[in-house]
């Protein structure tokens, strides 16, 4: 990236979605909830202010959901990138995710069977955060994401963040930040 030149990126929660079966693998086509399609909407004002010139997302249905109201307004396609998809964890949803959550909060370098550590995770995060800056530098850019991926792309940008921040996270929910 060029000195002087900063990237602005709305990095966007999905809002409320269908919940996963617990014992089942989650899928990428879980939409959002009639709750979640009705924040959607009333949050495409909020990111249309912010003027991207793209609005990009994680290829997984609720993400995508989310930011394309206000792509719609601004003229804009929704474009998916894999690496903004969703931590890879590994798990299976289950009545005990938070403590496997909280486990893996504590040891970051700690991956589920095949999934990815959150380590690697916030590496992918501040691989996308990169490439987005080079692509769209002096720009600003909305990014459709996930809870988890949110927290450690804010980790990766440099910012503290601990486990209760990303438990607590609303959906959908706004950050920024500029590389």
């Amino acid at each position: 990236m060029m000195s002087g030149v900063t990237t602005r990126i709305v990095l966007v929660r999905h809002a409320d979605s269908v919940r996963p079966r617990p014992g089942s693998p989650d899928f990428d086509e879980r939409p959002l909830s009639a709750d979640g399609q009705a924040a959607a909407q009333a949050l495409a004002p909020r990111l249309v202010q912010f003027a991207p010139v793209a609005v990009l997302s994680s290829p997984q249905r609720r993400a995508v959901q989310t930011v394309a109201p206000a792509a719609e307004v601004l003229g804009l396609a929704v474009t998916t990138w894999p690496e903004l998809r969703e931590w890879e964890s590994g798990l299976v949803p289950s009545a005990d995710w938070e403590v496997l959550y909280t486990y893996s909060w504590a040891h970051p370098g700690f991956a589920h069977g095949a999934g990815e550590s959150l380590d690697q995770l916030t590496e992918r995060a501040g691989k996308a955060i990169a490439r987005i800056a080079v692509e769209y530098p002096g720009s600003t850019v909305v990014v459709g994401s996930h809870g988890t991926f949110l927290a450690r792309a804010l980790i990766a940008a440099g910012q503290d963040v601990e486990w209760e921040f990303c438990r607590d996270m609303p959906m959908p929910a706004v950050y920024e930040i500029s590389c």
